[in-house]
């Protein structure tokens, strides 16, 4: 691995590449593309807009960013994306359970046509080093804690098998090909530009706008299910990482866990939320949530072995889930001001 005293942005400005971001105006996507951009990076950004926003991608500079509209389910479009590309943050998907469960043919054809379309135009542009998202959602019902990469179960839903086909080409294309992979199984993401709308928004989005809006906020179940939260800022740090680490250093056709490596029931990331959201409006700090129902297809518990990430990658998260929603409350306070203003 390249030394892991030397600061990866020091690195990139007197290393320059080229980037391709797929799903670059979604919320993790557009956070890779402006924090490479300002590393001196340039960028290719690839997205259809199915889910992402082109509010994400405002203000980039043309001389350093190259946006194409397109489905990675075309591979005519994939081919064009990868032309003189060095790395490839493959992070285009559709998201989200329910939404796999109401329709498990599309969650199919974006999520592994696209991931092969992706590859196959990475193979054949010659690209160095193709690092993809995965999720915690592949252990399925395998029971224990902290989740292992080694260890999975059965997928509890579309979406989850959907990622761990992807985990499978990801080694093939690795094996047959030689073209270099690495896989992020990402745990409960989030942080600034995350979507608080639509029926399949992730939670702390949601919770948010809805407390900041005086809408009431849903908790499946009794609240104690619980979840690895991890800030968007780890999730950049994995990825820069992921692409820059050395071929002989071990993590090449590997997938790793990407989180924090502590648990936060449900009941207390809303008091989380909205304590900090009532520094700003007293008033929310008296509200309370709605409980309803568990979904199908939610696992109860999860939590990330870093482990692995931490040995071959040398990741260390920087945020906890505390100093991430310190900031991400920031950026929605900060954002939905302005929406009113």
């Amino acid at each position: 691995m390249a030394p892991l005293h030397e600061p990866l942005g020091d690195r990139l400005r007197r290393e320059p590449r080229v980037w391709l971001v797929t799903g670059a105006a979604g919320f993790i996507g557009s956070n890779l593309v402006h924090h490479l951009l300002a590393l001196g990076q340039r960028v290719v950004g690839l997205d259809n807009f199915a889910t992402g926003h082109r509010r994400n991608l405002g203000g980039l500079p043309e001389r350093a960013f190259r946006f194409i509209e397109g489905d990675i389910r075309e591979l005519a479009v994939c081919r064009a994306a990868c032309e003189g590309v060095d790395h490839v943050l493959h992070q285009a998907a559709l998201g989200s359970v329910p939404r796999s469960l109401k329709d498990p043919l599309l969650s199919h054809q974006a999520n592994v046509d696209g991931m092969v379309n992706m590859l196959l135009a990475a193979r054949d542009a010659k690209v160095r080093r193709f690092v993809y998202a995965s999720s915690s959602s592949v252990y399925g019902d395998h029971p224990a804690l902290p989740k292992v990469e080694e260890n999975i179960g059965k997928p509890l839903s579309p979406y989850a098998a959907t990622k761990r086909v992807d985990e499978i080409y990801g080694r093939i294309f690795l094996d047959a090909y030689g073209l270099e992979t690495i896989g992020m199984r990402y745990f409960n993401v989030f942080g600034r530009r995350q979507d608080p709308e639509g029926p399949y928004a992730a939670v702390i989005p949601k919770w948010t706008a809805a407390l900041l809006w005086g809408k009431p906020c849903v908790i499946y179940g009794d609240g104690e299910t619980s979840r690895d939260f991890c800030y968007v800022e780890n999730v950049i740090q994995a990825n820069l990482l992921a692409a820059l680490a050395e071929s002989s250093s071990g993590a090449v056709g590997e997938v790793f866990n990407i989180a924090v490596g502590a648990r936060t029931t449900l009941n207390e990331l809303f008091r989380m939320i909205r304590e900090r959201l009532a520094r700003s409006e007293p008033p929310l700090a008296s509200v309370e949530p709605r409980y309803e129902g568990f979904r199908p297809g939610d696992i109860r518990h999860s939590e990330a072995d870093i482990g692995k990430a931490r040995r071959l990658l040398g990741y260390e998260p920087t945020h906890t889930a505390a100093q991430g929603l310190d900031e991400t409350m920031e950026w929605y306070v900060a954002t939905a001001r302005s929406t009113a203003a």
